[in-house]
């Protein structure tokens, strides 16, 4: 039988990402046409593949055994287009971290480099990243990068672009939002507010660990506005941006209404490590992929953005190690 590679695409993001909507979203179509793509495919294969009720979306024993072959038919669907269509298609880069706003950087190293051509796809997170690169999906990845479980980046080889320093997020009526700078040992008693499941985010859960800040307390990643919104009226609570971050426009604290703002942390200053990651072993790396690394070291020599001195700034272990390689 001859497979539609529309649906295999719908039903192997739509196994990846568990949601019809975040499915949906990563390939530019409505839910109801994802659905029909995959209720096609289940219909031409005769077997039904998603299991979809009111508590989500999950895999049936059909669909974990064509997932991988899905996967692999994708890939050479895709080689076998470039082959012919697109002999100079754009480096495809995964970013993820979007509540950090990443591509301020990658438009910063990429933009105005001639010749230069990348195409910037939303990732959800690095296990998602990685396993796209691994799977030739992708042409390369930007954002912060750590060690995962089970080795899971084996493979796959990473350079250090960016650090960049971060401010904490506080309501106006947090105790410390008066202060004109912060130590990271000023926040212990105040209850770090991760924009997404706590078991997500490798740098706030170092940053607690390091200071010694306990209470900790994960949230449903529905943006930047809404995270912002949940540390504006939680005095109690605070976050981590970097530096460069914008914020979403909000009001001006008035009587009976506090606002945000950051304040910038010092003794010591942490840094966010943004990082390229790339295939290590690839018999045909995109042609584009050495002048991207050219044009990200450029402007971090430029723009100074490696610059760390370990009296004054603090860096996770892992990103410590890779910026010494």
């Amino acid at each position: 039988m001859d497979l539609d590679l529309a649906q295999v695409r719908a039903f192997a993001v739509a196994a990846e990402e568990l949601h019809f909507g975040r499915a949906a979203a990563r390939l530019a179509i409505s839910q109801q046409a994802l659905s029909k793509r995959v209720a096609r495919l289940e219909a031409a294969l005769g077997a039904r593949l998603l299991d979809r009720d009111a508590r989500g979306v999950g895999l049936t024993e059909a669909g974990r055994r064509f997932l991988e072959p899905a996967r692999r038919l994708l890939v050479h669907g895709d080689h076998a287009v470039a082959a012919v269509a697109c002999t100079r298609r754009p480096l495809r880069i995964d970013v993820w971290g979007h509540l950090y706003a990443p591509m301020r950087t990658v438009a910063q190293a990429v933009e105005g480099v001639p010749g230069l051509e990348v195409e910037p796809v939303p990732g959800r997170d690095l296990p998602s990243v990685a396993a796209a690169l691994l799977r030739g999906e992708s042409d390369a990845g930007f954002g912060r990068v750590h060690p995962l479980p089970d080795g899971r980046d084996a493979g796959l080889a990473h350079r250090l672009v960016r650090l960049e320093p971060v401010d904490a997020l506080l309501s106006t009526d947090h105790p410390l939002a008066g202060r004109d700078v912060l130590r990271p040992a000023d926040l212990r008693d105040s209850v770090l507010r991760y924009p997404a499941a706590v078991d997500r985010l490798d740098f706030l859960t170092r940053f607690a660990d390091q200071f010694g800040i306990a209470a900790r307390t994960g949230s449903t990643n529905l943006g930047l506005e809404h995270f912002v919104e949940r540390v504006r009226t939680d005095p109690a609570c605070f976050s981590l941006l970097p530096a460069d971050c914008p914020l979403p426009d909000h009001p001006a604290a008035t009587a009976g209404r506090p606002g945000v703002r950051t304040v910038p942390l010092a003794d010591p200053t942490p840094l966010y490590a943004w990082s390229l990651v790339w295939r290590e072993e690839d018999s045909r790396p995109h042609p584009q992929l050495e002048p991207l690394l050219g044009a990200f070291g450029e402007e971090a020599r430029h723009s100074r953005w490696l610059e760390y001195d370990p009296a004054r700034d603090w860096l996770p272990g892992p990103d410590e190690d890779a910026l010494r390689r």
